[in-house]
């Protein structure tokens, strides 16, 4: 009874150590064959909408049509923008002429009339303090009351004032604009020329590009439409770059690094397509469910981003794809 209970043990332990050996065997990296990997083709997209509202007038292309960086796609009516910008033109017009008037000084006519005005005061300053010296030794003499020298006396000092106002305004038209008002005048300046560039953006603006090389999969409004800001346009599949997500297991990370170059099968051809890894996910995540292999499922893999240098039309989104890493480019 003994003797069976040892060999039913040993039994055991060898076919434990067969199981462990089988994985380690099915995990570890050949010595000298390939690294094969399997992913799918992630194809970014983009959602195309204008900056500004507006009402579209064109739509340049279709769904399923290929477009390139710069190519104009779509348009809305500028008119209400070209006004606009007519009109901060001339705002920003407005505000330059004030600032040039104000850097300016006053005009020589201005600076002349306020010269006369002080002469004017001068002659009449002088007059009443004649008057008021005759009418001050008529007083003396009895020739005179005392009510008209003080009449004589408040004119000469009326005078007198009139005088140092209109010398102070001369100096005034002299010296001309206050250091504070230009400043102000260059801030309303700057604003304009804000508000200009602005509107000159918004009109630019009503022109839609695609930002690079691409596909349309998608044409969500049509020509007559009214659009919202950032209201979708066109859906677009960038065809470059392209990508392949693929994973890894912890055993096969010491056995790639950024820059390793790859190469991509798809099923539906024969070609193969040139990649390196361009990116290695730092933590680990439980096996995707799009991973066909159900025995890897619950496996933590890590994901990588696989960037292929020669993406044609051949590579679709989501497409099943093998990667393979040959020994020497390891």
């Amino acid at each position: 009874m003994q003797k069976r209970t040892r060999v039913a043990i040993a039994l055991v332990v060898v076919l434990g150590a067969a199981v462990a050996a089988t994985l380690w065997w099915a995990t570890r990296k050949p010595k000298d064959g390939p690294l094969v990997l399997y992913g799918n083709v992630d194809v970014r997209q983009v959602e195309l909408a204008f900056r500004q509202p507006g009402r579209i007038v064109t739509m340049s292309v279709d769904e399923g049509d290929t477009v390139k960086g710069g190519q104009v796609v779509a348009k809305l009516d500028a008119q209400p923008y070209r006004d606009a910008l007519a009109s901060a033109e001339a705002n920003a017009r407005v505000a330059r002429a004030q600032l040039d008037k104000l850097k300016a000084g006053n005009r020589p006519q201005e600076i002349a009339q306020a010269a006369e005005t002080v002469r004017q005061a001068e002659a009449t300053a002088r007059n009443a303090d004649r008057d008021f010296k005759r009418q001050s030794e008529l007083l003396a003499s009895g020739s005179s009351s005392q009510r008209t020298v003080d009449a004589a006396r408040a004119q000469r000092d009326s005078s007198a004032a009139s005088l140092a106002a209109a010398r102070q305004a001369w100096e005034l038209q002299r010296i001309g604009s206050r250091s504070e008002d230009i400043h102000a005048g260059e801030a309303n300046l700057a604003a304009a020329e804000a508000q200009l560039a602005q509107a000159r953006t918004a009109l630019d603006d009503t022109t839609l590009v695609a930002p690079t090389k691409a596909t349309v999969l998608a044409r969500v409004i049509e020509p007559g439409s009214m659009v919202a800001t950032s209201s979708p346009v066109y859906t677009l599949s960038l065809r470059d770059p392209v990508y392949v997500r693929a994973y890894v297991t912890e055993p096969q990370l010491g056995h790639i690094a950024p820059g390793t170059a790859v190469r991509i099968k798809t099923d539906s051809s024969a070609r193969v397509y040139e990649g390196k890894i361009g990116f290695i996910s730092p933590s680990a995540e439980f096996t995707p469910k799009s991973v066909e292999t159900t025995d890897l499922r619950t496996d933590l893999v890590y994901r990588l981003r696989l960037v292929v240098a020669d993406a044609d039309e051949g590579l679709r989104q989501g497409m099943p794809v093998t990667v393979t890493i040959d020994a020497s480019a390891r």
